[in-house]
């Protein structure tokens, strides 16, 4: 797969997390449903239908990952017409519990991973060969999955062969215009996305969106800033981080549950250095202790704000 092509699997990976900020597009078609359900199997793999690789959707698969199969098998079909080959792919979802043990809305789960790689800024580094520890790229995978495969689609392309390639799956753009306009992807990128998702969305449509889904975010996180049980649990919870010498930035319901991490990795150089495992090891050591310090003072209210949040979801820094 190209480095252009790889965009798509990025969005694959982000997209179940982060669905509502993808809306570029319309709500998904009735064809997409339809196509959703062809070719299911239990086992992940490809067939071949009018000479494209496309991929089987699992049984069982939910619809926003079943878009995502969509996307990428219009896109394949799309290029083959167009005289290309495209490999359908899919990224590997990072580890199951990834999200969970970092913001600690699994206690259990994130008090096992918190252990051994405190927040996980040091933990690639003091552990080089571990490719569970957050943030490892170890031979092109991380958290042991593999992210980036190389497809060879482009393999002994001159470089004229190159820009037609991408000019076939992402449109020429122009080079006038707003920012949006000239960065709106076209070719078969922009089939794909209709297919899986419906007709694309105006610049116009896109910005009044975009705008809702702000306004919508805002609402929520003045509904979570406003519950009185977060207001005392966020308190409490500041009061024992700073019991255990830890600094407290906000008490906002909002930007408590990640507060410190947050806060420490903000206090790191801009441009990190690259650790060596020796330096590593002993910044490990204090990053556990304190993400073992705000687990434990976070329980309650974490137990308490995760359900909460659910029902109002909230992105953002803290309303």
């Amino acid at each position: 797969m190209s480095t252009t092509a790889l965009r798509n699997s990025l969005i694959s990976a982000l997209a179940v997390a982060m669905l509502p900020l993808l809306s570029a597009c319309g709500g998904s078609s009735d064809s997409a449903g339809q196509d959703a359900g062809s070719g299911s199997t239990a086992d992940v793999g490809t067939k071949a239908v009018d000479g494209a690789a496309q991929l089987t959707i699992p049984d069982g698969t939910d619809d926003a990952t079943k878009k995502m199969y969509i996307e990428e098998n219009a896109v394949a079909a799309c290029m083959k017409k167009k005289g290309f080959t495209y490999t359908p792919h899919m990224a590997s979802p990072q580890a199951a519990d990834s999200s969970d043990s970092l913001d600690g809305q699994d206690y259990a789960l994130a008090k096992k991973q918190r252990q051994k790689y405190g927040f996980g800024t040091y933990a690639a580094a003091a552990y080089p060969d571990d490719p569970n520890a957050p943030g490892a790229n170890t031979e092109g995978k991380v958290a042991g999955k593999v992210i980036t495969p190389d497809d060879g689609d482009e393999q002994g392309f001159t470089a004229a062969q190159h820009k037609s390639y991408d000019e076939a799956l992402n449109g020429i753009r122009p080079t006038t215009g707003t920012k949006t306009e000239r960065e709106q992807l076209g070719g078969c990128t922009a089939e794909g996305r209709t297919k899986a998702y419906g007709p694309e969305l105006s610049i116009e449509e896109q910005m009044k969106e975009q705008t809702e889904r702000e306004d919508e975010n805002r609402a929520n996180g003045l509904e979570l800033n406003g519950d009185p049980e977060l207001v005392r649990l966020a308190q409490k919870y500041g009061d024992c981080l700073k019991a255990q010498g830890i600094p407290v930035s906000t008490t906002q319901p909002t930007g408590m549950f990640d507060m410190v991490r947050i806060d420490l990795s903000e206090e790191m150089p801009e441009r990190r250095p690259k650790l060596t495992q020796a330096e590593a090891l002993p910044l490990l050591t204090k990053d556990i202790a304190v993400a073992m310090k705000d687990l434990e003072c976070g329980k309650e209210f974490r137990a308490a704000y995760f359900p909460k949040e659910k029902a109002n979801p909230y992105w953002g820094a803290g309303a």
